[in-house]
């Protein structure tokens, strides 16, 4: 009877489940993101003008810290698909003096923004007098590539609510099968971001916390002055991952 006992009294703890966490997070995560910037201009760093950029990729996070302030998370990026967009000039001249008639044409990716348009020049040149018209039309070249930012880190504020706001920093690399963004640049270049936004969590699941991540970011991409010329791309980009994990 006395083991009996001991056995009935011992159900009502094996009956009971772990409290549940007060936390909104993750100990690891993985994301599916897409980014888009419609346009570069002079931010921070870049040089570069009328510039975009769409991303494709996934994403990694690893809880390193937790408490009542703020979750702070190791964030790795893998950008399988990479695409830049830069603004082709399209030129074409004919000439009025002192051979009316002849025609040229060429094509060039300029640092600032395009611009169409058309008029008649005029220069001299060892005396003589050179005139033609001209017609400006504009044109986008996209370039495929892809990227890796193995270092970064995203702070999660307010983690025991389901919308967190959060900042983070990336740093990386971008690989394109052509220079950008001008034919003097390299194919390589370093990327770095840094930017804010705030993530949404479901409601709690019994086996994963889901979410959704929007996002504004500083980006930059440049070649650190390992080409000819480095004018570098400054980005306002829009970010949004759907995030799962335990």
């Amino acid at each position: 009877m006395s083991c009996l006992a001991v056995l009935i009294s011992t159900i009502p703890c094996f009956a009971q489940s772990e409290p549940p966490s007060p936390y909104y997070s993750r100990g690891n995560s993985f994301g599916v993101f897409t980014a888009y910037s419609n346009d570069s201009s002079h931010i921070l760093l870049g040089a570069s003008e009328d510039r975009k950029l769409l991303e494709f990729g996934v994403s990694y996070s690893r809880r390193l810290l937790q408490n009542r302030i703020v979750t702070w998370q190791y964030d790795g990026e893998l950008l399988p698909v990479a695409l830049e967009s830069d603004p082709v000039l399209h030129v074409t001249e004919q000439e009025l003096l002192p051979v009316p008639g002849a025609v040229s044409s060429f094509s060039f990716i300029p640092y600032a923004a395009c611009h169409a348009g058309s008029g008649i020049d005029t220069y001299t040149l060892s005396g003589v007098v050179f005139s033609f018209k001209y017609v400006n039309t504009c044109g986008r070249q996209w370039t495929i590539g892809e990227g890796m930012s193995p270092v970064g880190f995203r702070w999660n504020f307010t983690p025991r609510r389901r919308w967190q706001p959060l900042i983070e920093g990336h740093g990386g690399y971008m690989y394109s099968t052509q220079p950008i963004p001008v034919l003097q640049a390299g194919n390589f270049n370093f990327t770095f971001d840094m930017g804010a936004g705030v993530e949404i969590f479901r409601p709690k699941r019994a086996k994963s916390q889901q979410s959704v991540r929007a996002e504004y970011r500083y980006h930059h991409i440049s070649n650190h002055d390992t080409a000819g010329a480095n004018p570098g791309i400054d980005n306002g980009v829009i970010q949004v991952t759907y995030v799962f994990g335990r």
